[in-house]
């Protein structure tokens, strides 16, 4: 189910996650939450900055190479909505509910462009986006009090994109608060570069401890979810094989002592 409004959250939800852009939750955790959907549970994906640019936003010319990448043209409005498109396609595959924010992606966000390349946009979040922060951990908390029981998932902000950050730094003034916050690895960013993961904890020097959720029994339905998001698999992977290659070796990478177990991990402070 598609929902349109803070207010149709209601403490039925058992599982809420963020992801700052559309594919984030299943690339990183659609074994999980396909497990569970399978259980019975409630799951919610919300997705963080997936506002649609207005119609006559003028785009960077970095955002219309980064859309023209992805097979979306050139027009901001029209990229967004068929991003949505495989989004619901993706979520529908998992069984979870999805609400898109109205935020916009950082390649549409200043007055001129904040982020006008790869550098900047995996970089230092902008001096003009630092409000975000607040902004969004007032709206965690909000979907937090409509849905009281639900843990609540972030990603751990590995890769340094821009967006990325800003969505762990919110959840994080939950997490100091003692809600129930989950930080999930960002694949594939942390199966791109050796030593990562252990990069970002010691930036963020926070004491974590490890959660692992074993997903070999719906593996599949992870990848198949991940397929749906077609502007996105040839630019992150190249092809599918090559992602089916990168979700095996990773989580299977997470358990070595059991092969053949599938693993994601999230992290708790």
């Amino acid at each position: 189910m598609q929902l349109t409004s803070l207010d149709q959250i209601n403490q039925n939800y058992r599982h809420i996650y963020f992801q700052p852009h559309f594919d984030d939750a299943a690339l990183s955790c659609g074994g999980a939450i396909a497990m569970q959907v399978a259980t019975g549970q409630h799951v919610l994906i919300v997705t963080v900055f997936g506002g649609i640019p207005a119609a006559d936003a003028k785009l960077s010319q970095y955002a219309m190479q980064v859309q023209q990448k992805m097979g979306l043209g050139v027009d901001g409005a029209e990229a967004v909505h068929r991003r949505r498109a495989e989004d619901e396609a993706a979520a529908g595959i998992l069984g979870a509910d999805v609400l898109w924010l109205d935020y916009l992606d950082a390649i549409y966000r200043g007055t001129p462009a904040y982020y006008q390349g790869e550098e900047s946009l995996f970089g230092s979040v902008n001096a003009g986006d630092l409000s975000l922060d607040e902004d969004l951990a007032s709206v965690f908390m909000n979907i937090h009090e409509r849905a009281p029981l639900a843990a609540l998932y972030a990603p751990l902000g590995i890769g340094h994109h821009v967006d990325h950050q800003l969505c762990c730094s919110a959840a994080d003034r939950l997490a100091q608060r003692k809600l129930n916050v989950k930080f999930y690895e960002d694949f594939p960013y942390v199966a791109q570069s050796a030593g990562s993961l252990e990069t970002r904890q010691q930036e963020l020097g926070i004491p974590m401890e490890p959660e692992l959720v074993e997903i070999s029994g719906v593996s599949a339905r992870k990848e198949e979810a991940i397929t749906q998001y077609t502007s996105q698999v040839p630019q992150l992977f190249g092809n599918q094989e090559r992602l089916h290659q990168m979700l095996v070796s990773y989580s299977g990478s997470l358990r070595r002592t059991y092969p053949g177990i599938q693993i994601e991990r999230y992290w708790r402070w």
